[in-house]
């Protein structure tokens, strides 16, 4: 989507990993983001999993989470039968986390120490454009066993122009300031590929990993007006917003809902970055 920046890498002109009042926002509902951000396909989830090798000694699989907010991918990995560390910048979304059984520890990643600790998976669910993506894709090496997988992964989800130009529309209106309110309403699916193409090419160009994949999975999901209005306070491009600001956006969205009968379908592409740490030479 184009005006929700924890949605999607931004082109690498932008540093994100620098915007962190932004970053550091979305703990301010963490129970809200944590009910209406939607989940990722099982088959990414199996395929990481699968495609790793065990911790020696134990058939149990060692996932580090970076970013992981209230632990909404960890905790399908947990599920995968993975033990999963979270590492998260947030302490309101680490808390939430802990919570509902999830080990965090409260850093950025690249402040994160790992303590001699090796992993069999790093990934990063739609926070990795918090991350400098170069010293984060060394660091990944580091804690990285070989043969250990590296995944970086996130939605690309455009709304129906009927939804979205309402939205973008509303952005310029009620926050001019914004960085997102002088963004076109939609942006198409190549735009995004090729920022998963640029974080592949910034993995290879560490030498540590072998050949840098991308993996593609497209999914759809029904949105009434009360659960898209439920998540669009949780992203990047509204999370900072005054409450008169989000309340006229909010207005404008839901009424473009309305006009479509109430609900509309979202067409989903979860797109990935990902490669697998060189055996030690």
């Amino acid at each position: 989507m184009p005006t929700l920046s924890r949605e999607q890498p931004e082109p690498p002109h932008v540093a994100m990993h620098q915007a962190r009042r932004m970053a550091e926002s979305f703990g301010a509902d963490a129970q809200g983001y944590d009910r209406a951000r939607p989940g990722y396909p099982d088959a990414l989830v199996t395929r990481i999993a699968a495609g790793i090798p065990g911790t020696p000694g134990s058939d149990v699989h060692d996932v580090l989470d970076v970013g992981c907010g209230t632990g909404i991918a960890a905790r399908q990995f947990q599920a995968a039968g993975c033990e999963v560390l979270g590492v998260e910048p947030d302490a309101r979304m680490a808390e939430f986390a802990r919570a509902r059984g999830l080990r965090v520890e409260v850093a950025t990643f690249e402040e994160w120490q790992p303590g001699g600790r090796t992993f069999d998976a790093v990934v990063a669910a739609q926070s990795w454009h918090w991350v400098d993506p170069v010293a984060g894709a060394v660091k990944a090496a580091r804690v990285l066993r070989p043969g250990g997988r590296l995944a970086i992964f996130g939605h690309v989800y455009e709304p129906p122009a009927e939804v979205a130009e309402p939205l973008a529309e509303a952005l310029r209106r009620a926050a001019p300031d914004s960085p997102f309110g002088g963004r076109p309403a939609r942006r198409p699916l190549g735009h995004y590929q090729a920022a998963y193409a640029k974080l592949a090419d910034t993995i290879r160009e560490t030498g540590e990993f072998e050949d840098a994949e991308q993996w593609r999975f497209d999914w759809e999901r029904s949105y009434t007006r009360e659960q898209w209005l439920d998540l669009l306070p949780t992203t990047g491009g509204l999370t900072r917003l005054a409450p008169d600001q989000l309340a006229e956006v909010l207005e404008a969205v839901g009424s473009a809902i309305d006009s479509l009968g109430g609900r509309f379908t979202m067409e989903y592409t979860t797109l990935a970055a990902t490669a697998v740490r060189a055996a030690a030479s």
